[in-house]
């Protein structure tokens, strides 16, 4: 599980590509304090394991149904990336719960400068729409953020200079693909809401009392 809140800005060394799938060599600096081979990055928002590990690089296998969900197909050596570490259980909880498993991709619309924050407009499809609200939650690139302002098929975040020094979103430009990850909690409150609904369509008629009433 991670909070979204990126430790530092990696770089992407090489890229191998298979078939179906690629193995990213990724250079970094903080998040090699303490990583182990098997331990859980967040690349982009990406939940990958590291499976090999040499001084400041580490390598993480990319499987094919994660390149078709993100943007990490996208990538090119010498690309950016939002780094994060899996949280720690003695850790902060500084962002929201981001589980490294993206929903789908969005498109930068624009950025607006407004005295110190800066404005980031996203297009999203109404499959990923449909979880995003005023002032809840939204991970973007791996980047825990709150959404801001909602339209039918966008929404726009606003970013503080520390957060945009921080990351790469700023670094985008538009038409640029960015990772979503939406708000693990409202996903669960509509599957149980919609498991309830269903327990209550299929309820049968038949009753104790309709029972007695016929006879039985």
């Amino acid at each position: 599980m991670f909070t979204g809140i990126i430790e530092e800005k990696g770089r992407i060394k090489s890229i191998g590509v298979g078939r179906n799938s690629s193995r990213l060599t990724i250079e970094g600096d903080k998040i090699f304090d303490q990583i182990q081979i098997g331990d859980s990055v967040a690349v982009n928002g990406v939940c990958l394991t590291v499976c090999t590990l040499s001084g400041k690089t580490f390598e993480a296998d990319v499987m094919g149904e994660t390149i078709s969900r993100s943007s990490l197909g996208g990538l090119k050596p010498g690309s950016c990336v939002n780094l994060e570490r899996a949280m720690a259980a003695n850790g902060r909880f500084g962002g929201h719960i981001v589980s490294g498993h993206i929903d789908g991709t969005g498109r930068i619309v624009s950025l607006t400068p407004d005295e110190i924050a800066t404005w980031v407009k996203i297009s999203a499809p109404p499959s990923l729409m449909r979880y995003i609200v005023e002032k809840g939650s939204i991970a973007i690139d791996g980047i825990s953020l709150t959404v801001a302002k909602v339209e039918p098929d966008s929404f726009q975040v606003s970013l503080i200079p520390h957060t945009g020094s921080e990351t790469t979103l700023l670094d985008k430009r538009p038409g640029d693909i960015v990772n979503l990850e939406n708000d693990i909690i409202g996903k669960y409150i509509e599957k149980l809401m919609g498991l309830e609904h269903r327990k209550e369509k299929n309820k049968s008629s038949i009753t104790m009392d309709f029972l007695a009433k016929n006879g039985f």
